[in-house]
């Protein structure tokens, strides 16, 4: 490890419950370790941080262990995991900016070739300038829907000045600017296919005055934006929102936000699933997703369970009726094994 990784990650280590605060919300104190499910904040009990201990060596504060995987590291690992951060230098600037410190002046780069506009390098590039949404726009525009929590969701950024190009504009047109909330879109191993942007009001919170006020760019066919880690189930719909408000009724269930009812019905699971939840839409669109999924797997071992909401999506009913009656509509909706499984708050 370099001395500036070794130093900051002497610094994450005087601040490990901090840390574990700010990137596994999900978790809890235990003693003298945070316990939480894995890196992507998921909840459970299979990855533990040490909180308190040296600075280094053996024992030390912030060393952390997944047991379900193997994977290990210090706060400094643990940061990248939690934020899909591909460079120690991104890492570290990530490390700074939690501990408040100076930001180092970047070496001079040579200047990049543009890329095409909507490729998926324009995509990877856009991502790499985002930054996370605690305490955005982005944030407040989320919690205006009922979504909150998410500050550790390594899938969503926010872009204080995203370009956008209006549809009837002339090709030498200059673009708008607005703050924009950003989702990754990632293949089944993760790796970044595309990025989805929501537009927003400064003003209002709520989206931009833009029609489309969210466009995707990239490779979107069978890629979806993911936030959790899936075992042998996964829920996949629609909207980034309708997705989130699912995930925060079911918090151990992970999901996939496909972003059009085309894209659900290509929508291409992990392998070794056992069950795809499907949460539908009510408008036809989601019902024609629906029965797409169902032909495309019927001669596979895959068992497909619609998840219906109460209103026109999972959202709404999360604005419209709150957390309890929403997890009381799902409750029926899903498999004895699942009910036992995903924590389930008391209803209503």
């Amino acid at each position: 490890m370099d001395s500036s990784a070794a130093d900051l990650s002497q610094k994450l280590s005087r601040e490990a419950e901090a840390v574990c605060h700010q990137y596994l919300s999900n978790g809890r104190k235990h003693g003298h370790y945070w316990v939480v499910g894995d890196v992507d904040n998921t909840p459970g009990r299979s990855l533990y941080v040490r909180l308190t201990g040296p600075t280094h060596g053996k024992g030390a504060a912030g060393k952390w262990t997944d047991a379900a995987t193997g994977e290990h590291g210090d706060l400094l690992d643990l940061i990248a995991a939690n934020l899909n951060l591909t460079s120690l230098a991104d890492t570290l600037e990530e490390a700074r900016r939690f501990l408040s410190l100076p930001r180092q002046e970047p070496p001079a780069i040579a200047t990049q070739v543009p890329a095409p506009r909507g490729s998926p390098e324009a995509a990877r590039r856009l991502w790499a300038m985002g930054r996370p949404i605690a305490g955005t726009l982005a944030e407040r525009y989320l919690s205006a829907r009922g979504l909150t929590d998410l500050r550790s969701v390594s899938a969503l950024r926010f872009h204080p000045n995203c370009y956008y190009w209006r549809e009837d504009a002339d090709a030498d047109d200059a673009p708008d600017t607005w703050s924009a909330l950003l989702a990754k879109v990632t293949d089944t191993a993760g790796a970044l296919t595309g990025v989805h942007r929501t537009w927003l009001d400064p003003q209002t919170t709520g989206k931009a005055p833009l029609d489309p006020n969210r466009k995707a760019m990239g490779n979107l066919l069978g890629h979806a934006v993911r936030v959790g880690t899936p075992s042998d189930i996964i829920a996949v719909g629609e909207g980034l929102e309708t997705m989130l408000s699912l995930r925060q009724a079911l918090a151990g269930l992970p999901i996939a936000a496909a972003l059009s009812g085309n894209h659900l019905a290509a929508f291409d699971p992990p392998t070794d699933l056992c069950r795809l939840y499907v949460a539908i839409d009510n408008d036809e669109a989601g019902q024609a997703a629906f029965g797409t999924l169902t032909d495309r797997f019927e001669d596979i071992d895959l068992q497909l369970l619609p998840l219906r909401p109460m209103l026109d999506d999972f959202n709404s009913d999360l604005r419209e009726y709150g957390i309890d009656k929403m997890r009381s509509h799902l409750r029926p909706q899903l498999s004895p094994v699942d009910v036992q499984m995903l924590p389930m708050a008391e209803d209503s």
